[in-house]
């Protein structure tokens, strides 16, 4: 299993922390700042998913006008964790 640090831009979330295994799943997934509900909802929605299937379904996922939300984050780390 490795794991994954990604510093978010332009969220309320700073940090997103997860590993990702030999099988390509997702998990441990850990926001620091930013909404509790919503960062507390995603990392149970995911885990054990695959790691690109969640990529594909939350990138492009926009909080209001910042072109952005914590879940597109999270695809941006899973797609720069397993290029």
């Amino acid at each position: 299993m490795k794991n994954y640090s990604y510093a978010t831009e332009r969220t309320c979330a700073k940090q997103i922390n997860f590993s990702i295994d030999d099988e390509g799943k997702l998990h441990d997934v850990q926001f620091f700042g930013g909404c509790p509900g919503n960062l507390v909802a995603i990392p149970k929605l995911v885990e054990g998913k695959d790691a690109k299937e969640i990529a594909d379904i939350l990138r492009g996922n926009p909080c209001g006008a910042r072109g952005t939300s914590c879940a597109d984050q999270l695809a941006k780390a899973i797609d720069a964790a397993v290029a």
